[in-house]
């Protein structure tokens, strides 16, 4: 029974060697496929699964050695193992076909016994490679359910611990998962690498950790800040990357970039080290606009939430406050090339 499941497909352009080959194989429980000729060979094996392959070298048309040679040279078939059935004895035609990848000869007039001993040996060899294989996917699929399930994890944890340092109301968890949609598909969207886009995303929720470090007073102030307050609330910057700093991972140290320079602008008025262009680390200057926008379209309590229409006009074109040469150029022509995908990611994660 064990045998019921595993196709064979034997080549020969003699029907009596495959007549023989049938008769002797199928009292053992094979499946067996015919092809008279290479060309009917490759054919099947497009389109039908093969365990095993048992090939005639001296065919009309294309000969054994170029059905070995097609098989092994396509990385779909190239598992399969092929045994090269042949009349010539001498040795540099045996070279020659395992030169093209035969993992197995067999002479005629071939012997019963042999045939099924050395057919039986490889596709046990087959099916050992087959479970390794399969046995690999479902590691590497188990490992990476594992590695998203500790990433789920941890974002939640920073969502949390962001949430609690700005201790401001219900949309704070909602802002932060905008900001950090927004920042992936802005990385994406200027050619970063997918590794990069993926370190941005968790570490970009972490930009305003500092703000556990600043007074209540200031923090939760439902007014306009004063000078004197806003100094202070400036401060969060360099809280929170004191407060990340010293990290081994690339998420730690993304995210300590992200706390000190998100408030950096690209013609040096921003904060807390006045950078001009290309001085400011990329997180700042994709974070920078980032958090302009998500700032504009949310409610404050000096201001109402603005729509998205309202939005790009302030950021693209400048109201007095907000001006185009804030922003990376680059960054810039992005957002606005995109910004609809912004206002999606907006009332997708708006508070509810």
């Amino acid at each position: 029974m064990e045998n019921l499941r595993k196709t064979i497909l034997c080549v020969d352009d003699d029907p009596d060697n495959l007549k023989l080959l049938e008769a002797i194989l199928r009292q053992e429980g094979y499946i067996i496929l015919k092809a008279q000729g290479g060309a009917e060979a490759l054919e099947i094996m497009t389109f039908q699964a093969v365990d095993l392959v048992l090939l005639d070298v001296m065919m009309p048309g294309i000969n054994g050695f170029e059905v070995c040679g097609v098989i092994k040279d396509n990385p779909v078939m190239n598992h399969i193992p092929v045994v090269m059935v042949t009349g010539l004895a001498d040795k540099q035609s045996r070279l020659k076909g395992l030169g093209a990848g035969a993992n197995d000869l067999l002479s005629k007039p071939f012997d019963r016994i042999e045939l099924l001993v050395r057919t039986k040996n490889l596709l046990r060899i087959k099916e050992f490679e087959d479970f390794l294989k399969d046995h690999n996917k479902i590691l590497t699929a188990q490992v990476a359910e594992k590695t998203q399930q500790l990433r789920d994890a941890f974002i939640d944890s920073i969502y949390c611990l962001t949430r609690a340092a700005e201790r401001r109301d219900d949309d704070t968890a909602s802002h932060i998962k905008r900001t950090s949609h927004y920042t992936r598909f802005l990385a994406r969207e200027i050619g970063c690498a997918d590794a990069d886009v993926d370190t941005f995303f968790y570490a970009s929720p972490m930009h305003d950790i500092g703000k556990i470090g600043i007074p209540d007073r200031i923090l939760l102030k439902q007014a306009p800040l004063t000078k004197e307050e806003f100094d202070i609330m400036k401060t969060h910057t360099t809280i929170g990357a004191s407060i990340l700093s010293g990290g081994n991972s690339p998420i730690m140290a993304a995210a300590e970039r992200f706390a000190f320079h998100h408030h950096e602008r690209w013609d040096g008025t921003g904060y807390p080290a006045g950078l001009r262009e290309e001085e400011i680390p990329l997180e700042g200057r994709v974070f920078n606009i980032v958090d302009v926008y998500d700032a504009l379209r949310s409610r404050r309590p000096y201001k109402p939430p603005f729509t998205h229409k309202k939005t790009l006009h302030i950021i693209a074109e400048g109201d007095g406050r907000t001006l185009p040469g804030h922003f990376d150029p680059l960054v810039l022509e992005a957002f606005k090339d995109n910004h609809r995908r912004f206002d999606a990611i907006y009332e997708e994660h708006a508070i509810m």
